[in-house]
Order: structure tokens, then sequence, then C-alpha cells
């Protein structure tokens, strides 16, 4: 069935005729088992302001009945997932009987069999627009209503939700009936049904019962990282209850980490995370990071997003920038990663200027015209730019004044609808300001702003067209011995400014970091900064320079030698952990990706030799190793990856060194058959792939692909990627040219949900391989409106950035 798209005008219209006042659902999940069958029956109870018209619900399902205030409908009607509805009654009782066996593609609903041990689990998750495809219901997010579930399930399986379950009674032949309290008024898409034989943990703490939940292959992996998690949960819903004004008002919160799950999803009280979260190896200190990034990302959402949600989703902004700000916010403010704004800088904001200097740059806030729309929006400018531009308005107002705002918003607004006028009126009455020339110029115009410093001159190069934008900045200043000098508060309302400067020389504009934009250097600055990075003093003044170097870069201002050499030096005496991984990755990106192939060996070898340096500190090692593996040549680096894996209390460091070696053209098939069998973790067959990922081989590049694009068989997680960047070898050019035009080719077939489908399109861009021939072909596809939009987005940013590689190649 091809499914119409919600249009912004049929929301309105209905949102104007009806009031939804309750849903009641009864999903069954007896079905999955064994085989794929999901039924629902869904009973909306709603009033009709003008009686006697008429409208439609979503209904994506096969329908077998459906009866409007006890009168049966012709359910022959239905099409394209919507169910017309004869003319309404002041208050109506509609009943919808669906079921779907479409529960193998992560198109609302998934069912996936443990490999370990063949145990069944199952999740939804509803944006945009899926909760059509699982229940009757109007599927738009200003139709709020509370939502009672009833659950049939196998007798050996739990299921959660959204609130705590009033009751579980045994239904026999083996099943039982959950009983699920009323939630509050939430839209159709934050809320959720999950089942499976989990492993369940529950913890209470500070008035609040906090479960936990995994399947049970990965109940070591849970139980190692849970206190972690319970601290990180425990801090982040006191802070945000604190700073917001309105803690948290349902005793459960609930935190379910599945399989395949490409994301996560801010389902009311009950979050749902792809379990490559349950790290198999004790993770890094970036990979703890990124997990309590995502915490309390997802915690944030309870107050923006779910219990204050956008009218529509031209201000889906509102909900992912916010999430994405505060969870930095509380975590530099509330928990151990008080250097998390270092670790944002230097490694999470750049793909933000990448998509915002290309051709797919877009405002803000976007003209979404129907739902299918929004899912272009998904991307660094509404996660990375938005948070930062957030970040620009508490310095723009003043921190007291943008927290009170916050309050006042989410008194004013609580379980109901907003537009971003209300959120600007509330920071506008905080403030005493007028906000809405901030407003236009940050959210309504797309671009970066580049600011130089010349002299005592601070300039800004706004976009073609464009005025420059308003910017609160610091401008710090350092001596010859990096000694800070002073710092030069500036509020730039114009194109220029002269500022009264101390002495030095070196200045670092937009210190602290406190506005969105390009940075271009002065000479002697330029110069400065890239020699003398591993001696300034604050971790988050040395992320300002990983950042500015990666933006002179895409600039075509620096070259990829001067930019790897010297992350390759700062590494060797980085204290930060906050600094540690990212200059790891962008070292090895910068070496590997960007430098032309007369120079990369070069670069590689010696950013091989600083991670081998690295590995020497305790701290770092377990980090340090890992960028080791993906970038040995040397017989001293393999000795002492050896040394390691012969030491290692689990196997993966041993598939990163399998890996390495495969891409020298060292596969050795007996020695990964023996990893995969000595391999407890139940996705380790994705590691193998991974070995043959970075085979030059033709035969086990299409095996790969494969799993990618015909059996879809990869798992959805933050690995999707690390397996994509395996197969575009830099080295193998040649070898994978035919699997680069075949790539755009895939992008008009692809299946699945919205955050599987947009792993895919990110991972599996050769931005490691990829020529200008491609490059042509990759620019005329992304005109192809046959294209999604998130596609064609993918395809314009990333597209630049390859365009910017091959130029930093030649400098």
């Amino acid at each position: 069935m091809t499914l119409t798209s919600l249009t912004r005008d049929e929301a309105s219209a209905r949102s104007a005729l009806l009031t939804v006042e309750r849903y009641d659902i009864h999903v069954d999940f007896t079905g999955l088992l064994e085989g794929d069958l999901f039924s629902s029956v869904s009973t909306i109870s709603f009033s009709c302001r003008e009686p006697g018209a008429t409208t439609f619900v979503d209904c994506a399902g096969d329908i077998a009945r459906a009866t409007l205030n006890g009168v049966d409908i012709d359910v022959s009607g239905a099409a394209g997932g919507r169910l017309p509805l004869p003319a309404l009654a002041a208050d109506n009782v509609l009943v919808v009987e669906a079921s779907t066996t479409n529960t193998g593609a992560s198109e609302g609903i998934l069912r996936t069999v443990d490999p370990s041990d063949g145990l069944v689990y199952v999740w939804t998750s509803l944006e945009a627009d899926e909760a059509r495809r699982l229940w009757a219901c109007f599927d738009q997010p200003d139709l709020k209503a509370p939502h009672g579930f009833t659950a049939l399930a196998p007798e050996s399986w739990t299921v959660v939700s959204n609130s705590a379950p009033d009751a579980v009674d045994s239904a026999g032949d083996g099943s039982r009936t959950w009983s699920f309290a009323d939630t509050p008024p939430l839209s159709t898409y934050v809320v959720v049904v999950n089942a499976g034989p989990f492993h369940e943990v529950r913890v209470q703490h500070d008035g609040y019962d906090l479960g936990f939940y995994c399947r049970q292959s990965l109940r070591p992996h849970l139980e190692r990282d849970l206190d972690e998690m319970v601290t990180l949960t425990r801090q982040g819903l006191a802070f945000f209850g604190e700073q917001f004004g309105y803690p948290f008002p349902q005793e459960r919160y609930d935190q379910v980490f599945v399989p395949n799950l490409g994301g996560a999803m801010e389902n009311w009280g009950c979050v749902t995370y792809g379990d490559g979260q349950l790290f198999r190896t004790p993770p890094s200190h970036a990979q703890r990071a990124t997990r309590a990034e995502f915490i309390l990302h997802e915690m944030a959402h309870m107050w923006f997003g779910d219990l204050v949600t956008m009218q529509w989703w031209d201000d889906l902004w509102l909900n992912e920038a916010f999430a994405s700000w505060a969870a930095n916010w509380g975590m530099a403010r509330a928990t151990e990663f008080s250097d998390q704004w270092a670790t944002f800088l230097a490694q999470h904001k750049r793909p933000a200027y990448e998509m915002d200097m290309s051709p797919a740059s877009h405002p803000i806030r976007s003209d979404v015209a129907d739902v299918s729309g929004a899912m272009a929006n998904f991307d660094s400018i509404t996660y990375v730019k938005g948070q930062s531009v957030l970040h620009q308005l508490m310095a723009y107002i003043g921190e007291d004044a943008f927290v009170a705002g916050l309050k006042d918003y989410f008194s004013r607004h609580a379980f109901s609808n907003t537009v971003l006028a209300d959120l600007m009126g509330a920071y506008g009455r905080a403030a005493g300001r007028d906000l809405s020339g901030w407003t236009s110029a940050w959210l309504d115009l797309a671009g970066t702003d580049v600011i130089s410093l010349e002299g005592d001159l601070l300039s800004v190069q706004a976009p073609e067209g464009q005025q420059a934008r308003p910017h609160r900045l610091d401008v710090t200043v350092f001596d010859a011995d990096l000694t800070r000098t002073g710092t030069v508060g500036v509020q730039l309302e114009g194109d220029s400014a002269r500022l009264d400067l101390p002495e030095g020389d070196l200045r670092l504009v937009n210190a602290g970091d406190l506005t969105f934009a390009a940075v271009r250097p002065d000479a002697t600055s330029r110069r400065l900064m890239l020699e003398r990075l591993p001696d300034l003093p604050q971790p988050l003044d040395r992320a300002l320079v990983v950042n500015t170097a990666m933006q002179l870069l895409l600039l075509g201002e620096a070259a990829p030698r001067d930019v790897a050499s010297a992350f390759s030096r700062a590494l060797r005496t980085e204290t930060s952990s906050a600094l540690v991984e990212p200059l790891l990755s962008l070292g090895l990106t910068v070496a590997e990706r960007w430098a032309p192939s007369d120079e990369a060996p070069a670069l590689l070898a010696a950013f091989a030799d600083a991670a081998a340096a690295k590995a020497a500190e305790p701290e770092h090692r377990q980090a340090a190793l890992r960028s080791l593996a993906a970038s040995a040549s040397s017989d001293s680096h393999w000795a002492v990856l050896d040394e390691a894996v012969a030491g290692a209390a689990d196997n993966d460091l041993a598939w990163r060194v399998a890996v390495r070696r495969a891409e020298l053209d060292q596969y050795d098939e007996a020695a990964t058959d023996a990893l995969l069998a000595s391999d407890p973790d139940p996705d380790a067959p994705m590691r193998r792939l991974a070995v043959l990922a970075a085979r030059p081989d033709a035969e086990a590049k299409e095996e790969v692909w494969r799993a990618f694009f015909v059996d879809y068989a990869v798992p959805s997680s933050r690995e999707t990627l690390v397996l994509g960047s395996t197969f575009w070898r830099p080295g193998q050019v040649d070898l994978l040219r035919p699997f680069a035009h075949r790539y755009l080719e895939e992008l008009r077939t692809l299946k699945g949900g919205l955050l599987n489908q947009g792993l895919i399109i990110r991972a599996m861009f050769p931005l490691g391989a990829g020529d200008a021939e491609f490059l042509a072909a990759a620019q005329e596809a992304a005109q192809d409106t046959a294209l999604s939009a998130y596609a064609r987005a993918q395809l314009k940013t990333n597209g630049f950035v390859l365009s910017r590689i091959l130029r930093a190649r030649t400098l």
C-alpha cells in the first residue's frame, strides 16, 4: 500500500474540527511469538465541533471491521492509510479492528529473533506518523489525548508501555493480558508498547521507580553499567526538574534497550534505545559520554516534545535542538562529564557546519508541507546547529533569563501544543527584550556566517544576499607563552566592529564557543594555533582550535598535512578525556581521507606512532589501541597490538586488528572464523562482516553490499556507520568505483523506518573512496525528486564535503 502523507492544511482542518477525548487501544502480540502477525483494536472517543461533518481516521493496517457510534462502516473505502468516516455526531466512539504482518521492516514495529538464543523481541517506534501502521488514530501531533493500553502477549513475555501496569492477568492458552494505567494527554507519536522476554531491573530513587530492560543475552552488559546509568538518570531528572520548574510528573521512568533500532525514541516515561548502547566491551570515555548524551537527550524530550509538543512538524527543531542542547548543558552542569562542551565542539559540531555550508543548507525553522517532509529535517542543522543557536541565545539574553523563560514556557503550556512564538515570547518576557529580529535572523535564514579578525577589526561575512546575524561572542588573547592576557566580550549587531583588544600574539575568536559561525583567524593566530595547539591551557580552547582547523579545511584555507600533523602532535600530550578521543577520530580522518595519496601513508604512520605512545597511558589506553588498530603499518605498531590482544579480556581489539589486516590484504579466514566462534556477542557476525568490508576483494565487498541493500541484515546502530566507513577504504578507489554508482541506484528502493533508512544513507555514502566522476553523478542525483528529501539532502551535504576533500588534496 502506498500511504498518503498528511498535509499541514489537512491536519489544521482536522484539528479545528475534532477534540480527541481518549484512546483505548488493545494490542495482540501472540501472533509474533512464532509468526509475523500483530493486531489491534482501537477505540477512539472524540467530539466534533460541526455535527454532520466528515473526516478520516489514519489506519494503514488491514482493517477487518470498523464501527462509528455502533454502526458498521464500509471499510472497502480505505485507501492510502486512511479510512473515511461518515457524518459525525457531536460525541463519537470509533472502533477499528486492524492487523499487519509488516513486522520485519522497522516501519513502526520490528520483530527480532536473537540469534544467540532464539528469543523474540518486539519494539514499536512511531515518529513521525507510524502509529497508523499499528492501530487507527488521528495521527498528528496536535490532537493529544490520554491513551489506555491493554496488551495480550505470550506468558513468558514482559510488556512495557508509557505508564505502569495496573494488572497482569492470565488469559489462558499460554498468554497474559497486561493492563496499563492511562497516560496523560500525549501525541500519537510518543506512545509505545514493547514486548519480549526482557531482563528487567528496577531501582527506587528520589521518589521515582526506574526500570531498565534488555534482551537476555545482553544481561551482563546492562548489569555492568547499571550503576552509572542509574546515576545519570537520577542526575538528569533532578537537574531538569529544578531548571525547568516542573519535575517529571510520573513515578515510573523506564529505559528499554532493544535490538536493531537505529538511535532512540523519546516515548513518554518509556524511552527506547538501540541496544548498541550496551557496549559489548567496557566502554571508553567517549562511548560513556555518548550514552550519557543519549540518556539526557531523550529525558529532556519528556519536557520538550512530550509535555509540550510542537503543533506541526515545521517546529521539529523545537523538539530536537532543545533536547540536544539540554543534554549537553545537563552533562556539563550535573554529571561527571563536566567538559562536555569541549567534546561537543571538537567532535560533534563539525557535521552541522558541513551541512550548513553546503547546498543542503536550510533554515532551522523550515516549511514542512506534509509529514513526509519532516524526515528531511532529522539532520545536523536541526540537532546541532539548532542547539548551538539555543546556546547563543542563552549567551545573548543571559542564563538567568533563559532559565526563567523555560520555566514560564512549561508552566503555561504543559500537556498542550505550541508554536515558536510561544517559546520566544517566554524568552522575551524573561529578558525584557524584543527578540523578533534575533528570531528571524537565526531561525529563518540558512547558511553560516564567517567571522574574521584582522588587527582590531572584527568582521562578519554573511551568506550571499543576507545581512550578518547578531552575535554575542568572546575573543580571548594569549601572548607568545600562551598566557591569557584578556578576554573581550562582543555584542555584534552589524557586519563589523572595532575591538579594544589586549596585546597578544594568538587571538581565539568565538572563545567559549558561544555562537555558531565559521572563523577565519589572522595569519599569525592561524600559524600559532596549529603549532601550539597542545599548549593552550583549557580544554575548551583546544577544542576551539580543533574545530577551527576542520573549518579551515572546508574553506580550503588549510592543507591536510598541516592539520593532520597538528592533531598528531596534540594527541601526544592531551590529558583531557573529553578531547583524546575526538583527536584520535579526527586525526585518523584527516590523515586517511583528506590527505593526497602520496602524503597519506606518512601522515597515517605519524598518527599511528602518536596513538601507540598514547596507549602507554592507562587512562587512554583503550581508545588509543583502537585507533592504532585502524592505522597500524609498522612492526612496532603490530607488536603493541599483538601484546594488547593477548592480554585482552574480550574480542573487541582482536576484531579491530583483523579489520586492519584485511584492509592490508592480510585476510586470514581461519582466524576470523575462530574469532567468530569464540565471541559471545549476539551481533558478532557483524564484526566478521566488517573484516570482509575492509578487504580489497570484489567478492567480499559484494557480500557486505548484499547485507546492507538486499538482505537488510545489518542491525541498526552507531556501528552501522563504522561498517560503512570500513567498506569505503580510501586506498581502494578503483575497486569501489562501481559500488559507488550502485549506491545512487539503491537510494531509490530503500526499505525500513525513518531511523534505519537514515543510518544506511549516511553510512554507505562513499566519502572515503569517491572520485570526481562519482561526485558529478551524486550532484546530479541530488536534484532527482524521485529520491526522498532526506536522501537528496545527504547527497548534497556529503557531496559538498567530498568536493572539499578532493580540493584539499591539491593544496
